[in-house]
């Protein structure tokens, strides 16, 4: 009992001895590593850090935070020139709104040539492949390039703007008519479903041979996997 008792004695004291340390080191009075601890900043903040900008739910973060979307800020047009020479009018109203800040407008330009060469080069090796092309996706940013350093691909651009890319078109997007697909895969599927998921025409092409399709005039939906893209034929274009 009395070596229990004095073994009992023993922790008290030891209890109470450290929180006596731990005390005099939370007030800066200690010398060794409680006193280095008492500068380190506590992991428990009382209140909003300097600078962070308060989040709704009353936490702080890290400092302000970019708005989603937010694209940058673009060259004024007035401002648009080019190191050497000059760029003529409708060189400027292709790059007016495009070029941001930081950027060398020359730079915006190429990539609008690169276009206007690409359709250049595709249209004579195959028509239905450039304007593929622009239907898939392939040619990015064709509409304004042509407008304003192409216009003789203008047409090009018109039809595809009738045309469709592989994916579900549905609604507003979805036009009845006559369409011929450019460069099929060897999985070409096609669909148009009505009311009620009706199929109401369907197809392959798993030869990779051209084929063309009508999609009713009741037709809800047009599904397209791997035909690249179907341009509009006749009175449809």
């Amino acid at each position: 009992m009395r070596n229990a008792f004095l073994a009992g004695a023993a922790v008290v004291l030891a209890t109470a001895a450290l929180a006596a340390c731990g005390s005099s080191s939370g007030d800066g009075g200690g010398n060794g590593d409680g006193g280095k601890a008492a500068g380190a900043p506590s992991a428990v903040s009382s209140g909003p850090v300097a600078g962070a900008e308060a989040d709704p739910s009353g936490a702080a973060s890290a400092g302000p935070r970019p708005s989603r979307g937010s694209e940058p800020p673009k060259i004024p047009a007035d401002r648009l020139t080019p190191a050497t020479g000059t760029f003529t009018k409708k060189q400027k109203e292709y790059l007016t709104d495009r070029v941001p800040v930081g950027m060398d407008p020359a730079a915006v330009l190429q990539t609008g040539q690169e276009t206007c060469d690409r359709l250049d080069y595709l249209v004579k090796v195959d028509r239905d492949l450039a304007v593929g092309a622009v239907v898939a996706g392939e040619i990015t940013g064709a509409e304004p390039a042509v407008a304003h350093l192409c216009p003789r691909h203008e047409d090009l651009v018109e039809l595809a703007s009738h045309g469709y890319a592989d994916g579900v078109h549905r609604g507003a997007g979805l036009r009845p008519g006559r369409y011929r697909n450019v460069s099929p895969t060897a999985d070409c599927t096609w669909e148009a479903t009505g009311p009620g998921g009706k199929v109401l025409a369907s197809g392959s092409s798993h030869d990779g041979k051209r084929a063309a399709l009508t999609i009713p005039g009741a037709a809800l939906a047009f599904t397209s996997t791997g035909c690249y893209a179907w341009l509009p034929e006749g009175d449809n274009g």
